[in-house]
């Protein structure tokens, strides 16, 4: 090989082990860096001199030029990637459940630092002294009120619910948004890796990084699956659906609903639409909704997953009172916040309807027993809309108005209940005295058998009957247990995808014990190629300077 030919050599060694170092250097760099991958350089063979050609020897004789730099590449796993993604999105949604159950479970404790349980159980206690003494003022005004304190506090739960629905309400909304900006974003990131790489020499690995970070935050939020095309842009679909595709993001929208304010998400590409006078398209988002909120959640077929998915189900898609469990309560069963709102409502309803059963069934209107000032039997619980009883004008009777579960007006709900105003004026028109003037204690004792009768489910699938003593003692544990569950399996969840990720940190992060050992060897080949450069300098100066004499 001739002699200045040998300066190559010398030469990529040099130019080689720079670009390693300076690739060490850039890992040690970004060890801390979250979503930063370990990149390494790829080292081969420049082109060889071919001396001469002999179809007698096994191979030509060449003479090779040195080392050169190929690539530096990011060090990844792909399926580690899609499993980490996907046991992370699991992980989240039932996160944000045990969040709401936990919340849920607060508010159903608390209520301006006294417990809801202790407005039922003074109601329970005026009762109870009520069957002892049915004719005083004291303990029919103590009724009056212990029921008042009863109905406020429940109206300050359930209040709270629908506050709590509101919350998550915005918490979806924020969601949304913060989803469609990580499109963006992903978007311009797949718009700059296409320029770097488009010259086939250098690889935008600080871009793919970033690109990666947002994939691993977006699979927190909804089920994704992903695949990087021939151009390598990264395509996104969300719940099966595209989302980036084609240099295009799909915004997700959401309607909101006129009456509660909740908000769908729903593909704006998939909904029939017309325009309306003003200009504006209205939406039919039946068959356009992300999320298909019907389905069995179940990890099996990986319907638990995400955060925003894991949020709709417990904010659900209005408010909910009892009469979602006689109409079909497996709409709102997957809805933590409306499930309760329905029990606990429920709880409200039987209470309120059985007491006023009670004094109806001693009403009397030919001597003004139990009787209202307007002749209508006596209601210690009212509607605020409608009227409990409506007046036959034929007959001249009064006649219950029957309960219409499609007219909420006509309910005895949370939302639509009030203490009789004529009794809290004057507790002592409940009376309790026969027309004999003898006491009724057993009307009396019928109310507080009402309290004991053990008849009542929280729900169509819990085949335990209740009293009302015990009823919201079962609605709390009912929320304490599930809660238990959901924290057990986000436990066990957490588990996996510590493991998922450490699993992937193994190859993907940042050794500094192995980058100092690259650095120290790659300096060294440094210095051995800056010395052989140095030794073919000196051979060519002595034999200039020997022919030069």
């Amino acid at each position: 090989m001739p002699l200045m030919g040998s300066l190559y050599i010398g030469a990529s060694g040099l130019q080689t082990s720079q670009n390693v170092l300076n690739t060490v250097a850039h890992n040690m760099t970004n060890v801390d860096t979250t979503g930063y991958t370990r990149q390494q350089s790829l080292l081969g063979t420049k082109m060889y001199n071919t001396l001469s050609v002999s179809p007698k020897s096994v191979s030509n004789q060449q003479v090779g030029l040195g080392v050169t730099y190929s690539a530096t590449r990011q060090v990844r796993d792909y399926f580690l990637d899609k499993t980490y993604r996907r046991e992370s999105g699991r992980s989240m949604f039932y996160e944000v459940s045990t969040e709401v159950m936990e919340e849920v479970e607060k508010l159903l404790g608390e209520l301006n630092g006294e417990d809801f349980q202790t407005s039922l159980t003074n109601l329970w206690t005026a009762v109870q002294e009520l069957a002892k003494d049915p004719s005083s003022s004291v303990t029919q005004g103590l009724l009056v009120q212990r029921s008042s304190e009863f109905v406020e506090r429940a109206v300050a739960v359930y209040d709270d619910l629908c506050n709590y629905q509101d919350n998550l309400n915005t918490q979806i909304y924020n969601q949304v948004n913060t989803i469609n900006d990580y499109g963006k974003q992903i978007k311009e990131l797949n718009d700059m890796i296409r320029l770097v790489e488009s010259s086939g020499v250098e690889h935008a690995n600080d871009f793919r990084d970033a690109r990666n970070q947002l994939l691993d935050e977006l699979s927190e939020m909804v089920k994704i699956d992903y695949k990087e095309n021939a151009l390598g842009d990264v395509e996104v679909q969300i719940e099966g659906v595209d989302f980036l595709k084609g240099g295009m993001v799909y915004e997700i929208s959401m309607e909101t609903d006129p009456t509660t304010g909740f908000y769908t998400p729903f593909w704006p590409q998939n909904a029939n639409y017309k325009y309306l006078d003003d200009g504006t398209k209205q939406y039919d988002i039946t068959h356009a909704k992300v999320f298909d909120l019907n389905q069995t959640i179940s990890s099996t077929t990986n319907t638990d997953i995400g955060g925003l998915k894991a949020m709709l189900l417990a904010r659900g898609d209005h408010r909910a009172d009892y009469s979602d469990i006689e109409k079909d309560y497996d709409a709102v069963s997957q809805s933590i916040v409306m499930n309760i709102q329905a029990e606990f409502d429920q709880m409200i309803h039987n209470v309120a309807t059985a007491m006023n059963a009670v004094l109806e069934s001693v009403y009397n209107p030919a001597n003004g027993y139990m009787t209202a000032k307007n002749g209508a039997p006596l209601q210690l619980f009212e509607k605020i809309t409608t009227s409990g009883y409506t007046r036959n004008e034929t007959s001249g009777q009064w006649e219950y108005m029957k309960e219409d579960l499609e007219r909420p007006e006509t309910l005895y709900t949370l939302r639509n209940l009030q203490i009789n105003k004529s009794l809290l004026q004057e507790p002592t028109q409940l009376g309790f005295l026969l027309e004999d003037g003898s006491v009724d204690y057993d009307t009396a004792e019928t109310m507080k058998k009402a309290f004991q009768t053990e008849k009542y489910c929280l729900n169509p699938y819990v085949q335990k009957k209740t009293n009302f003593v015990n009823y919201y003692t079962d609605l709390v544990s009912q929320v304490a247990n599930s809660g238990a569950v959901y924290h057990s399996i986000y436990e066990n969840q957490e588990t996996t995808v510590q493991a998922t990720f450490d699993a992937r940190e193994q190859i993907t992060g940042v050794s500094t014990d192995e980058e100092l050992s690259n650095m120290i060897k790659f300096q060294n080949s440094y210095n051995a190629s800056s010395r052989y450069i140095n030794v073919i300098g000196e051979m060519l100066e002595h034999i200039i300077n020997t022919l030069g004499v």
